[in-house]
């Protein structure tokens, strides 16, 4: 571990595979923590988790049966949250209904006839489920009765038996190895999937991550048939847990937290899963706030732009509907320097790569319609499809790139797991009737509070006053104790003609306006 004090600086890529030279980069705030990962000092993805919005992605929940649809061959399930989660009849494991009987006996059921659910699940029946994908939008969450429980190594499965093997582990004798080495360990009631960054572990890793996951899943167990529900029995703690287990590997150059903590509690599991991963974690100790000192805030910002603008001169417009995200293609200012068909296509390629980062960067899913510019020529054509799949391959979530139709458009569909980047930061606007979006009352908090972080050696004791939207306002009394440490200093106006996404800050008595200053 190094503890530095030290402005980033900007190192030579390894030579690696992927030739990027990555960074991931942590904010911890008492009301939220935020995790960007750079590549080549670009933001590629970011991840928030706010206190009272925490990710439940993965948690595990003993609750009870709603409702009942066979028609839609579901079932509505109350695990305690604002809204019931949804239930498909394909999701259904018998293993985790049967944990409250002993050796009951159940009909064979047609896993195609989803009518049959109504055999299976009864309202008010107690049910064993975990959270597949978070709420979004108007929607409950999505649930499976395939219990798991993910490790950085391994994903462990109770009540299954076989061994499965990530196929980007390639080589034959590999597989066999690692194949071998769990057969030994595992209990025969465990089942076991390897994931791609097992590749060369010795069985010293895996036996140290696999009794890790038995001893979390006996626990988990023992609150499953002891506790009341509806109730969280195994909390996947998202954000900590994503970065050690997905984010931090051999592939990462530098991973920098501002918080102590938060660091050592990082660093005590690397000790023990990862110890080679060490030297690449710094502890940031500079007085300027870190996401500044990277350049990230600004770049956060072009989250909320529809539009962003090519190097070449050209943009790429995206719209998100509710059915579907649309990405369109233009030339822009960029009429190049060659035929036409050069022009499209050296516009159509940076747009592709600039249209996977975005994909990342903005958590969009589902149905992605992408609309470049119209080419005659097959071979440019198949480069820019090329560039769109290698932006997306390094991409977490799965994906997969279809070629043109008959229209001329490239469709991506990629893995929906949680709302949008967009979703998270903003709130429907009230008067557009939620055609647009706002920046969040929460999100405007932040951004005034760390300014007041900012400004705070600069202007010391100093008065100030805060002028916001009379609706801001009142969520900023409200939330009172966040500015605990600017009591007495801070004094909060309204004006009722600014934005929702505005504030101004003047500085007392004189009311001099320092809002750029610190912005």
């Amino acid at each position: 571990m190094k503890e530095k004090k030290q402005q980033p600086k900007q190192e030579a890529p390894r030579q690696r595979k992927d030739k990027f030279n990555t960074e991931i980069i942590v904010n911890v705030h008492p009301l939220e923590k935020r995790v960007a990962v750079l590549e080549d000092n670009r933001l590629v993805e970011l991840f928030v988790e706010r206190k009272d919005k925490q990710n439940i992605v993965g948690n595990i929940y003993k609750g009870f049966v709603k409702d009942v649809l066979p028609g839609m061959g579901a079932a509505f399930i109350e695990i305690g949250l604002e809204r019931t989660a949804f239930l498909h009849y394909s999701d259904i494991v018998t293993d985790f209904l049967d944990i409250f009987e002993d050796e009951k006996q159940r009909p064979r059921l047609n896993p195609k006839d989803s009518s049959q659910i109504g055999s299976l699940l009864k309202s008010g029946q107690e049910i064993v489920v975990q959270v597949h994908k978070g709420p979004i939008g108007s929607k409950g969450a999505r649930l499976t009765g395939q219990i798991s429980i993910p490790g950085k190594y391994l994903v462990l499965f109770p009540n299954k038996h076989k061994i499965a093997i990530s196929r980007k582990i390639y080589s034959q004798n590999e597989r066999s190895r690692i194949r071998n080495i769990l057969t030994s360990l595992k209990d025969p009631d465990f089942g076991l999937i390897v994931r791609t960054e097992a590749e060369g572990c010795d069985e010293d890793d895996f036996r140290n991550e696999y009794n890790a996951l038995a001893k979390t899943w006996k626990l988990t167990e023992k609150q499953i048939r002891h506790a009341k529900g509806p109730v969280c029995v195994f909390e996947e703690n998202a954000l900590e847990n994503y970065l050690i287990r997905d984010l931090f590997g051999e592939n990462v150059d530098r991973l920098v937290i501002d918080d102590k903590a938060f660091a050592h509690r990082i660093i005590s599991h690397l000790e023990d899963f990862s110890p080679e991963l060490l030297p690449n974690v710094e502890i940031y100790k500079e007085d300027s706030p870190i996401f500044d000192a990277w350049g990230i805030e600004k770049k956060i910002e072009t989250v909320f732009h529809s539009r962003i603008y090519l190097p070449s001169g050209g943009n790429i417009r995206i719209e998100q509907t509710e059915a579907l995200v649309a990405i369109d293609i233009n030339t822009g200012s960029f009429t190049g320097k060659t035929h036409y068909e050069e022009t499209i296509k050296k516009t159509n390629v940076e747009a592709a790569a600039e249209a996977a980062r975005q994909i990342r960067l903005r958590d969009l899913s589902g149905v992605i319609i992408i609309d470049f510019i119209d080419m005659v020529n097959e071979q440019n054509k198949q480069e820019v499809l090329d560039t769109l799949r290698k932006g997306l391959k390094r991409d977490r979530a799965k994906n997969k790139v279809y070629g043109y139709t008959e229209l001329g458009l490239v469709e991506v569909t990629r893995k929906r797991m949680r709302s949008t980047l967009i979703a998270n930061f903003s709130d429907p606007c009230p008067l557009c009737n939620g055609s647009g979006r706002v920046v969040s009352k929460d999100t405007m908090l932040m951004r005034i509070h760390r300014w007041l972080n900012r400004s705070d050696y600069f202007v010391g004791n100093r008065r100030m006053r805060i002028v916001v939207n009379p609706e801001l306002a009142a969520h900023i009394h409200t939330h009172e104790s966040y500015f605990s440490a600017y009591k007495g200093q801070v004094d909060i106006e309204t004006a009722a003609d600014m934005r929702a996404d505005q504030f101004k800050v003047l500085l007392l008595p004189g009311q001099e306006d320092i809002t750029s200053r610190f912005s």
